[in-house]
């Protein structure tokens, strides 16, 4: 076949002239798309992560969004050695470098001291009740002495003047006031009534009067969430025992319930 004339035909001219449009075309849509991904990518715009461990979370996201940057708090811990409420941990570490936009996510300290429930310490020697208060966050601002029969028991624990129950919880870092028995004295005190009181009620009533608190009987299966009341003791009201005696208890869920009097129901029976 004759190339010149092949070259100088019609047809062989549309076909060369659509094939370099396609090239050119194909050339011009790659270009776009290399400029727009880099547009998109912000090719070559990188920027170094500020120091943020240390900041107040809201003084941080202040900070990243000046430069540009976002801020997300994916956990909390705690911890004594920073500040309440600081960030403790950053990712991307301080330094590393990134685009626009990049969110940094921080770990922060929690906001608010940790709360420690109360241990059962009645009947704990005062060493070993501090050393748990201790090792558990708390502390003894102090130790007040109480007539009782055994020596250096707790007797009560007590925070402002009040008397602090198992399981209450209490901030890192509290004082407590320990009560603790130095034995029975020599002096006498007057059993005080304790009918119709709670048993907190009770225990503080008895160590007003330097007495403490015995065995403590329930009328009622202890399972109930009812409230029990006081309303039998030994020994009766009224009666002078040495400071620092027991003194029993008789619960009842019903505050109106009567002390029992066994001759009074021997003498019906009959």
């Amino acid at each position: 076949m004759d190339l010149k004339k092949f070259f100088k035909s019609n047809n062989t001219a549309y076909v060369i002239c659509t094939l370099i449009a396609a090239v050119i075309i194909g050339l011009l849509l790659l270009m776009f798309v290399f400029l727009w991904l880099s547009r998109y990518t912000r090719h070559g715009e990188e920027r170094a992560v500020p120091q943020i461990c240390g900041m107040y979370v809201e003084e941080a996201q202040m900070t990243l969004a000046s430069q540009g940057l976002k801020m997300e708090v994916i956990d909390s811990t705690y911890s004594k050695k920073v500040p309440l409420g600081s960030i403790v941990e950053q990712n991307p570490p301080v330094d590393a470098k990134v685009k626009d936009g990049r969110t940094i996510y921080v770990i922060m300290n929690a906001r608010s001291l940790r709360q420690v429930p109360m241990p059962e310490l009645h009947d704990v020697s005062y060493r070993q009740a501090e050393a748990t208060l201790n090792a558990l966050g708390l502390k003894v601002d102090n130790i007040r002495y109480e007539p009782s029969e055994y020596r250096d028991l707790v007797l009560d624990v007590r925070r402002n003047g009040e008397t602090v129950e198992p399981g209450t919880r209490l901030a890192e870092g509290t004082g407590v006031t320990l009560i603790v028995g130095q034995g029975r004295g020599t002096a006498e005190s007057c059993v005080p009534s304790l009918s119709g009181k709670t048993l907190i009620e009770a225990r503080t009533t008895l160590l007003s009067a330097k007495l403490i608190v015995g065995a403590v009987n329930y009328n009622e299966s202890t399972e109930t969430e009812e409230v029990f009341y006081v309303y039998d003791q030994k020994p009766k009201a009224g009666q002078w025992v040495r400071e620092g005696s027991h003194v029993d208890m008789y619960l009842s869920t019903d505050p109106n319930k009567k002390p029992i009097n066994s001759i009074s129901e021997e003498e019906e029976f009959f």
